[in-house]
């Protein structure tokens, strides 16, 4: 788990074109929100 104002560490996920889309891609933007949305209706 991640406290607020801690920095998250770097991973990657699926993106389009059978790419992949890293964190740290985004290194140096001013900000980046990460959303996490478990599946509709688990019990989550």
């Amino acid at each position: 788990m991640v406290d607020v104002g801690q920095k998250a560490p770097d991973f990657s996920l699926p993106a389009t074109g059978g790419r992949r889309v890293h964190l740290g891609d985004f290194k140096g933007k001013k900000n980046v929100v990460l959303f996490f949305y478990p599946q509709d209706f688990t019990p989550v």
